[in-house]
C-alpha cells in the first residue's frame, strides 16, 4: 500500500511541475518562432530568435524601459526593507496593547485593492507636482513611492522577529550598543534569510507592477518594462514572436535573482533564523 501511495504523489508531484513549468517553456520556444507559428500553438524551437531580437531592436528602444524598471524596482527594494523591517521590529520588541491596535489597522488596510486607491493617490501626486515636481505626475519617484512598505511586509517581519532570540538583544544593550546599533549590527545580519525572502518578494512585485505605472508614467521615455509589452500588444497587428522575446528578456532578471537567493528565499519563507 506504501509503495502505491509513493507512486501516486510522485504521479501528482510530476504533473504538478509539467503544469508549472510549462508556460515558461512554451514561452521560450515562442520567442523562437515567427507569430504565424505562435498563433498556431507550435511546441517546437524555431531559428527565428535573432529576427525577433532584431525586429524587437527596430520597433522598440528597450534599454530606457529596463532601466527605468530597474532603477524603480532596486529602489523600492531597499526602501521597503528598511521600513518594514524596523517597523516589524518595533511592533515586535517594544509590543503594547496600542501597538497592536496600530498594527491590526495596518492589517486592515491589505483588505483595501489598490484600484480602490488609485484616483486619491493620482490627485495627491497631481497636487504635489506644483510643489515639489521631482516627485509629482509622470517621475520615477510617484511610481516607486506608494509601494514603499506594505502591511504585508511589515507582518513577515514581526512574524519572524518573534523568534529573534532576546538574549542576544539584551547582550547587545549590556555591551552599549544603542537601539539602532542592535538593530543595525545584530538584528539585520541574524534576519538574513528573512531580509532575503522579502527581497525577492519586493522585487518581483515592483518590477511586474503595471496598473499604477500606467497611471502615473505619461511620457514615454518614462514607460517601464511592462508598459512597453502592453505596448506592443496592443498595436493594430502584434507581432507575438517579437511580444514573446521581450517577456523572456524581462523575465531574466527576477529569475536570475530568484536562482542566486533560492536557499535564503525557502529558509527566510520558513521563519528559520541563522
Amino acid at each position: 500500500m506504501s509503495g502505491l501511495k509513493r507512486v501516486f504523489t510522485y504521479l501528482f508531484l510530476i504533473i504538478a511541475t509539467i503544469v508549472s513549468i510549462f508556460p515558461f517553456l512554451w514561452m521560450i520556444v515562442s520567442a523562437t518562432n515567427k507569430s504565424v507559428d505562435v498563433t498556431k500553438g507550435r511546441l517546437l524551437p524555431g531559428s527565428h530568435l535573432f529576427d525577433n531580437v532584431s525586429k524587437l531592436l527596430d520597433s522598440v528602444d528597450i534599454v530606457p524601459a529596463l532601466m527605468n524598471s530597474a532603477k524603480i524596482s532596486i529602489a523600492t527594494t531597499i526602501f521597503s526593507l528598511l521600513i518594514a523591517s524596523l517597523a516589524g521590529y518595533g511592533f515586535e520588541i517594544f509590543r503594547s496593547k496600542s501597538k497592536d491596535v496600530v498594527f491590526n489597522i495596518l492589517l486592515l488596510s491589505m483588505m483595501i485593492p489598490f484600484a480602490a486607491l488609485m484616483v486619491p493617490l493620482f490627485r495627491m501626486f497631481g497636487t504635489i507636482s506644483q510643489e515639489v515636481p521631482y516627485i509629482g505626475i509622470d517621475t520615477l519617484a510617484a511610481a516607486a513611492l506608494p509601494t514603499i512598505t506594505t502591511a504585508f511586509l511589515i507582518f513577515f517581519f514581526r512574524q519572524s522577529t518573534k523568534m529573534f532570540s532576546r538574549d542576544i538583544l539584551e547582550a547587545g544593550r549590556m555591551d552599549g550598543l544603542s537601539e539602532l546599533g542592535v538593530f543595525f549590527r545584530i538584528y539585520v545580519p541574524t534576519m538574513k534569510t528573512t531580509y532575503a525572502a522579502a527581497a525577492i518578494i519586493t522585487f518581483m512585485n515592483s518590477w511586474n507592477n503595471y496598473l499604477w505605472p500606467l497611471v502615473v508614467l505619461q511620457s514615454p521615455e518614462k514607460q517601464t518594462i511592462p508598459l512597453l509589452i502592453s505596448t506592443l500588444g496592443s498595436s493594430y497587428a502584434p507581432d507575438y514572436g517579437v511580444i514573446m522575446t521581450v517577456i523572456v528578456i524581462a523575465t531574466l532578471p527576477v529569475t536570475l535573482i530568484f536562482f542566486i537567493m533560492q536557499r535564503h528565499f525557502v529558509a527566510g519563507m520558513m521563519g528559520s533564523i541563522k
